[in-house]
């Protein structure tokens, strides 16, 4: 059986709208000299390209409804299209672009059904050229840019895979608008590479705050790192933050880098990525930076600090080509230590009973106790050790071969008794008697006594006149010369 032939009807299949009266030009209405103006005749209908369509609707602007006049379909597809390119853009994953390529798919197909269903189907190149005109651009573009993402991408990979963040940066910012809308998964996995990036060098600021001493910062310096390294595929530009700062170390100051080597040797464990560098990077830094953080507190006095430091070094790295220096610090450390202790025990000693006299330490350092006279530091009473030469005498306890603590003077052996008048004239006996001072000698190198004897001082006696306050006294002592001074004490000081 045979189709029989198509006649046109007498008005447009789909009419764009009908009017049953006329139209006349703007401010002008017919009259008595004006005759009426002919009706407009009715379009006729467009009779589709089926190929045409399909090409048109693949620009995915739904141009082939256009052709066909279905502006009804064009703008129902407009109200789907526009949500899912926003979807797609917005969400940057594959199935969103999936969904899309469906639409496209269906959005071909059903222009190419419907064209084909017409009953004046058939080829119109001038359809097909409009349609090529519309489409060609808008696919060659999209393929262009999810060409050129790829590309993008492969340089981020790159960048990655060399641990140069920079490069990720500068290849990520080439990616456009476009891109995000033809290839929006592509380009967002090139954010999110950037974005670890970004989080490592937060990390690394981090970081370098913790080579100020500050452990806080370090700490979540190293969480960071540990956080972007769990991540797949972030191993290099971890590596390389990583050893942006190990390279820093050490610091310029030699305390402040003992504190981050311990630190970085006792963190908690963490990915072996972190552990294993910065376990390498403390053990090379450790042994200088121990010697000079020691060589830092000597100048700064603070002994025990500073032999602390040597111990370490010697204990932790004994085969160090340091280790001899270390060895002299802590003689050095330790003698200074001693000087301090004694320097403040003499300073406490007011008597027989305080300070140096009552604990008398050693300085291992101090002038050796020999034959001959001996400097001494005289400490308790100065009554007469004043008078004493100053060849004799020191006041700096790393000087003094001795220590030699005074008591009081009290009455010694009697020399004479001699008489004198009262204010009442009653004759009054007065014995005068050797000044006698207790004395304890100590040799400063050991810390041990080597003299415990009662000086006598010898002096003149029996004045012309004596002066008291109420009633005159049975005894006095005699009034020593510098020369009856300086021969009792003679034997303190003379080996």
């Amino acid at each position: 059986m045979t189709q029989p032939p198509y006649d046109e009807p007498d008005s447009p299949e789909y009419p764009e709208h009908e009017s049953s009266e006329h139209e006349y030009p703007e401010n002008e209405s017919p009259g008595p000299d004006r005759p009426p103006a002919p009706p407009r005749e009715p379009r006729k209908p467009r009779k589709p390209d089926p190929l045409g369509v399909a090409v048109g609707n693949a620009s995915l602007l739904g141009a082939g409804y256009l052709i066909m006049g279905r502006r009804g379909l064009f703008w129902g597809a407009a109200v789907v299209t526009v949500p899912l390119v926003w979807l797609v853009a917005a969400r940057a994953e594959t199935w969103c672009e999936a969904v899309l390529l469906l639409w496209w798919a269906a959005g071909v197909a059903h222009g190419w059904r419907l064209a084909r269903r017409h009953p004046a189907a058939g080829p119109r190149r001038g359809q097909r050229v409009l349609a090529l005109a519309l489409a060609l651009p808008v696919l060659v573009t999209a393929g262009w840019l999810r060409f050129d993402a790829h590309g993008i991408a492969d340089a981020v990979d790159e960048a990655r895979e060399d641990g140069d963040c920079g490069a990720v940066v500068a290849a990520q910012e080439r990616v456009g608008f476009g891109h995000r809308l033809a290839a929006a998964a592509v380009a967002a996995r090139g954010d999110t590479v950037v974005e670890a990036c970004e989080r490592l060098d937060t990390a690394a600021s981090y970081l370098s705050g913790g080579l100020t001493g500050d452990l806080d910062m370090l700490k979540t310096g190293f969480g960071r790192l540990g956080t972007v390294l769990g991540e797949p595929g972030n191993e290099r530009t971890v590596e390389a933050t990583l050893s942006h700062f190990l390279g820093r170390l050490p610091t310029d100051d030699g305390c402040r880098t003992v504190r981050i080597a311990d630190w970085l040797r006792d963190r908690e464990s963490g990915p072996e990525g972190l552990d294993g560098p910065s376990s390498a990077t403390a053990a090379r830094i450790a042994p200088e930076a121990l010697m000079k953080c020691g060589d830092t507190l000597m100048t700064g006095e603070e002994w025990a600090n500073a032999r602390d430091r040597y111990r370490r070094l010697l204990e932790e790295h004994p085969g160090d080509e340091r280790a001899e220096a270390a060895r002299k610090g802590i003689r050095k450390a330790g003698l200074a230590i001693e000087l301090d202790n004694v320097r403040d025990l003499v300073t406490a000693a007011d008597d027989m009973s305080t300070g140096y006299c009552r604990k008398p330490a050693k300085y291992s350092q101090a002038p050796a106790h020999r034959k001959g006279t001996n400097r001494a530091l005289f400490v308790g009473d100065s009554e007469y050790t004043d008078k004493l030469p100053d060849r004799w005498r020191t006041s700096d306890a790393a000087k003094a071969a001795l220590v030699v603590c005074v008591g009081s003077a009290g009455m010694g052996n009697t020399v004479e008794t001699c008489q004198y008048r009262d204010h009442d004239e009653r004759i009054r006996s007065i014995t005068f008697r050797k000044a006698e001072v207790r004395v304890k000698a100590y040799a400063l190198r050991t810390g041990k006594l080597v003299t415990d004897r009662k000086l006598q001082i010898s002096g003149s006696s029996c004045p012309y006149f004596i002066s008291y306050y109420g009633s005159p006294p049975s005894q006095r002592s005699v009034t020593p010369s510098d020369a009856d001074v300086r021969d009792a004490f003679e034997p303190v000081v003379r080996r």
